[in-house]
């Protein structure tokens, strides 16, 4: 009986000792659940981002050079145009009017001056040297009727008085004489040349004002001064067409200019001649493009830099006046070392750091970050290509903490299983369960 309870005793004993010992030992902590992937070498590229608006790359409004009622449109809003083409008709019978009358002014120069020349001319001429042959005899005849005077006067048969006369007389022929040859001698230099020169000049201003009118006249006819599309007609036929005021805006849209507004510390990143990409904020639509223009100062108020971006538009599916977003890619690297962003954590003395997970084990590595692009982070140095990092739940991981690399692949898969449908077997055993009688 003692034997009995000293062996209960020392059981007893040693139950407690066992239990001592295991409240004693250590809870272990379980590994955190981490998602992991693999550090790859791929392009990425630094992109300078704005949003903008689409403006056609050039744009054209067609003014009339006279006031005049449009008589008839040949194109409507909306329309493709060819340069060249005519566009309008104004008001121009007075301009037609016109165009006449100056042809008949013309014609009367150009006769006046067929006349001056090849007639008027030489019978002025002509008459001058009649008029010189002429004032030479009578030159002749008053000197001899003076030396007569003067003989008969020394001979004591005439008065003195006579004599006078006569010399009065010889001096008016020569003084007449001289004036004829002036004459023919200006006709034959200057004189006519100055009637021809003039009736020339006669003929060259009625043409200017023939050329004025025929202009007046071709105001009258709108013509397109460019390929494009019609944007604008501000007024309808009969209404009056006014010099200033566009009738027809006709704009090119077979390339867009988006103009983007950047911040200004990234200003001198952009170039002009960039690669960059346009896309339509509504629809999506996508078109590459180039830069063209870089503002050289900066918007004061909203300490921002304009870019402008050109880019083809196929189709004419762009549409001006519509919101873009607009990336220009200032800088490409084509072997880069890369982690999705959410790899990237806070270092614990500052900057960035990533867990890199060997054997289950993780290790916090501070990394240098280069550019960003979407979901992708380069990094300059701190990792290498192939080592495994982790994406989702590094937060409140240790350095050096055991982890476990949930696979979500296989997750996935599981989560198909379990929304499978049900297999043929497992239908059969549903059915005969159905068919089995209900306990009461």
């Amino acid at each position: 009986m003692k034997n009995r309870w000293l062996f209960a005793a020392l059981a007893a004993g040693l139950l407690a000792a066992s239990g001592c010992s295991k409240k004693a030992e250590p809870e272990t902590e379980a590994p955190a659940p981490v998602q992991v992937t693999a550090v790859t070498q791929e392009p990425i590229r630094h992109i300078v981002a704005g949003d903008g608006i689409l403006f056609p790359q050039d744009q054209t409004g067609v003014m009339p050079n006279i006031s005049k009622p449009v008589l008839k449109f040949y194109a409507n809003r909306g329309d493709h145009v060819k340069q060249g083409q005519l566009l309008a008709v104004l008001e121009s019978r007075d301009l037609t009017a016109a165009v006449a009358n100056a042809k008949s002014q013309v014609s009367q120069a150009e006769i006046n001056l067929h006349t001056v020349a090849m007639a008027t001319v030489p019978e002025a001429v002509v008459k001058a040297e009649t008029d010189v042959q002429s004032d030479a005899q009578q030159l002749d005849a008053a000197q001899k009727l003076l030396d007569s005077q003067t003989e008969l006067f020394r001979q004591g048969a005439l008065a003195g008085r006579r004599v006078e006369e006569a010399r009065v007389q010889f001096a008016s022929a020569k003084a007449q004489l001289q004036t004829a040859q002036e004459h023919l001698r200006a006709l034959n230099s200057v004189g006519k040349q100055d009637q021809i020169s003039t009736a020339r000049a006669q003929v060259q201003t009625a043409q200017a004002q023939l050329q004025s009118a025929e202009a007046q006249l071709g105001y009258a006819e709108i013509h397109s001064p460019k390929s494009g599309i019609i944007a604008d007609r501000p007024i309808y036929e009969g209404e009056m067409a006014v010099p200033g005021t566009p009738l027809i805006t006709v704009v090119d849209i077979s390339r867009v200019v988006a103009r983007v507004n950047i911040p200004q510390n990234q200003g001198n990143l952009v170039k002009v001649g960039q690669p960059a990409e346009v896309a339509q904020a509504d629809s999506g639509q996508k078109v590459t493009g180039k830069v063209i223009v870089v503002s050289p100062a900066t918007d004061a108020n909203s300490t921002t830099l304009q870019v402008w971006v050109q880019a083809d538009n196929p189709g004419e599916r762009l549409k001006p006046g519509s919101s873009v977003h607009v990336k220009i890619i200032t800088q490409e690297f084509k072997n880069a070392t890369t982690v999705p962003a959410t790899a990237i954590l806070p270092g614990e003395t500052g900057g960035t750091a990533v867990l890199v997970i060997i054997d289950s084990v993780a290790h916090r590595r501070p990394v240098e970050v280069g550019v960003r692009e979407g979901d992708k982070v380069q990094i300059l140095n701190g990792c290498r290509p192939g080592e495994e990092v982790v994406t989702v739940g590094g937060m409140g991981v240790d350095d050096k903490g055991k982890v476990k690399v949930i696979d979500t692949s296989v997750q996935e898969s599981d989560d198909e299983d379990q929304n499978a449908p049900p297999a043929a077997d497992s239908k059969k055993d549903q059915k005969k369960d159905a068919a089995k009688p209900k306990a009461k």
